[in-house]
């Protein structure tokens, strides 16, 4: 067998075993004010991540990444062999989502020993409970990849980005940290921008040619 043989094959044998969204049917939206049944950690210190990271049980490192509404996980796949020494945990409010997450990381470690094993998922708000998983300056970088855009205005107060949310989000990131955002909606680009470049503890990063 050819070494392109090898790749097909081997390419073949992980997408079998990987789950298939088609069986994780989800609303495309949820009301992240909503009171919502899941368990949440009283505090950083409460949540066991020995399961989410099990070999890293016996490593003091901790979360650096954060993925805000990680939908199905891709950020977190294609990140992982990029950055392996990293921890990273997606966060999702939808519940067979989020349950999708954790079935295709299983996958992808069993498929790929030694891979993956630096990424997680967790069900819950983080737009209420950020500061119940991580702590001061715990994070490095936060990912916001196409948020619910929320067009109506009585509904901006659910937007993932705002100026009371991004006090939280100062507060869990550390001197230096990012917040990467992203959307293909001009209108919730712009609020995004505004608000970031209104909040007094952050800038805009300016890249040189």
């Amino acid at each position: 067998m050819s070494k392109n043989d090898n790749k097909i094959t081997e390419g073949k044998r992980q997408s079998a075993c990987l789950p298939r969204k088609r069986f994780y049917r989800a609303r495309a939206h949820s009301n992240p004010l909503s009171d919502s049944h899941f368990p949440i950690p009283f505090s950083p210190a409460d949540t066991d991540y020995s399961q989410h990271y099990p070999n890293f049980v016996h490593s003091s490192r901790k979360i650096q990444f954060a993925d805000i509404g990680c939908g199905f996980g891709g950020l977190l796949i294609k990140l992982s062999p990029l950055f392996p020494n990293t921890l990273m945990l997606g966060m999702e409010l939808r519940d067979k989502v989020s349950e999708y997450v954790k079935e295709r990381i299983l996958a992808l470690r069993s498929s790929n020993p030694g891979q993956y094993e630096n990424i997680s998922v967790v069900r819950t708000n983080s737009m209420k409970y950020l500061p119940n998983y991580f702590g001061k300056g715990q994070l490095s970088k936060m990912f916001f990849l196409f948020p619910d855009p929320h067009f109506k205005e009585k509904n901006h107060r659910r937007r993932v980005i705002s100026i009371p949310l991004l006090d939280e989000y100062a507060y869990v990131l550390d001197v230096g940290g990012i917040i990467y955002t992203i959307t293909d909606v001009e209108e919730l680009g712009d609020w995004m921008k505004h608000c970031l470049e209104t909040h007094p503890l952050f800038a805009t990063i300016t890249t040189k040619n």
